[in-house]
C-alpha cells in the first residue's frame, strides 16, 4: 500500500512504523548518524507536495535543513539541497560519488537557491553520498 494513503493527514505513523515500512538498514543507519554526529531529532511532517506527498522526516540544525527523508517501499528518498555555498565542494567530490549521483547531480538544475536532489537510497554506496553531501552542507561537530 502506498505511504501516503496507509498514514493520512489525520494518521501520523511513529518513526518505528516508518523503518518498518522502509524496511532497509540504509534508513536506520542514515537516522543514527544523522542523531549521534549533529545531536539532533527527527521531525515528522506532512507535505501536500503532488511529487511526493505524505509523512516525512526531517533534520535540521540550527534553522538549517540537512536533509528531509521520504519513506518508499524497500527504501527511501534523501532531499539535500546543494546551494551555492556547497557547489565547488560538492563539484571536487563528485567523482568519487556513485555514478548514479553523479548523474543525478549533473541532471538537476540549479534553481531556488541550489540544486534540489532527490536521492533514492537504495544501496550502501548512495547511502555514503548522501551522509558526504549532508557533511559538506553542514560541518559535523569535532569530538571534544
Amino acid at each position: 500500500m502506498k505511504w501516503n494513503i496507509l498514514y493520512d493527514q489525520n494518521n501520523p505513523p511513529a518513526l518505528n512504523d516508518i523503518e518498518k515500512y522502509v524496511g532497509s538498514g540504509l534508513w536506520e543507519n542514515l537516522n543514527t548518524f544523522l542523531k549521534s554526529t549533529y545531536g539532533i531529532q527527527p521531525k515528522l511532517s506532512y507535505s501536500r507536495c503532488s511529487m511526493q506527498p505524505g509523512w516525512n522526516v526531517k533534520y535540521q540544525k540550527s534553522g538549517k535543513s540537512l536533509c528531509t527523508l521520504y519513506p518508499m517501499d524497500g527504501f527511501f528518498i534523501a532531499l539535500i539541497v546543494v546551494g551555492s555555498k556547497e557547489s565547488s565542494q560538492a563539484e571536487l567530490l563528485l567523482p568519487s560519488f556513485s555514478k548514479y549521483t553523479q548523474d543525478l547531480y549533473k541532471g538537476t538544475p540549479f534553481s531556488a537557491g541550489g540544486r534540489w536532489m532527490m536521492i533514492n537510497v537504495t544501496e550502501h554506496e548512495i547511502l555514503e553520498d548522501v551522509v558526504r553531501l549532508i557533511q559538506i552542507r553542514v560541518k559535523p561537530k569535532q569530538p571534544a
